[in-house]
């Protein structure tokens, strides 16, 4: 495991990739999931936070704000050994999505869902809520093998996966074009599937906002232009409940 990755660097205030990543790369709901991810795609992307490419849209989200100022101290090469490190991590499936109309009640805890105490539920309507199946192991532990459950609207996956087989009738485009048939990537374009809904929802309106402005996610502005709310939460449920196999990453950067 790289220095960067493993403790951070100081007195930059960089924190450890794995301290919000995970050492295996996995994430939670309120990061991003990097296991697997093409070098290429990674470098790209922490380059787009460096030169102020790339936010979030929402002010309050206080970790897009960090992951700024740790992409700008950070060196070309710590960036490398943090792409090459998380590249060759196994994705292997984590995620569960659920339909259901109603779901725990759960509270806002550093950006993530947590159950409440008790047996209350409340209805889903058209969210997706994604927790840790097991709070105590996932946010007391900290285990990286704990994983999560995505509550889902009744007939979201049904939804989301007209529009990302066939684009909905010209509503967008066909999500395999460039994630591959079988969403789990090709060449420098990062895998998808069985990734969480949570982040991707957030990448969709992003973009969609205008918050994301390197050179490839403006590739993906007329991808979302027409979407709504509701088809970024089918796009979601479905993308997130497509199995994935435990392949190791394949690196796409020269070094």
């Amino acid at each position: 495991m790289p220095e960067i990755v493993a403790k951070g660097k100081q007195p930059q205030n960089v924190a450890a990739c794995s301290l919000c990543h995970m050492p295996n790369g996995k994430g939670r709901p309120e990061n991003a999931p990097v296991a697997g991810i093409p070098v290429e795609y990674f470098v790209k992307t922490l380059m787009d936070f460096k030169n102020d490419l790339r936010k979030s849209s929402d002010p309050r989200k206080a970790n897009t704000n960090r992951m700024i100022a740790f992409a700008k101290a950070m060196t070309d090469d710590e960036i490398l050994q943090a792409a090459t490190y998380f590249n060759a991590m196994p994705w292997t499936q984590w995620i569960r999505v659920v339909e259901v109309s109603t779901v725990p009640k759960t509270r806002i805890q550093g950006g993530m869902f947590l159950r409440a105490e008790g047996k209350e539920t409340e209805p889903l309507g058209n969210r997706i809520i994604e927790a840790p199946e097991e709070t105590e192991r996932t946010e007391v532990l900290r285990d990286p093998r704990s994983g999560f459950v995505a509550y889902a609207p009744i007939g979201s996956i049904k939804r989301g996966q007209a529009l990302v087989s066939t684009g909905g009738n010209g509503k967008t485009s066909a999500c395999a074009t460039c994630h591959g048939a079988n969403l789990q990537g090709m060449g420098p374009v990062p895998g998808i599937g069985g990734r969480s809904p949570s982040y991707l929802v957030r990448q969709l309106h992003d973009m969609q906002a205008g918050a994301r402005k390197g050179s490839w996610s403006e590739l993906m502005r007329p991808v979302v232009e027409k979407l709504t709310a509701e088809d970024f939460v089918a796009i979601a449920a479905y993308v997130a409940s497509r199995p994935q196999a435990a392949a190791r990453g394949v690196q796409t950067a020269a070094r």
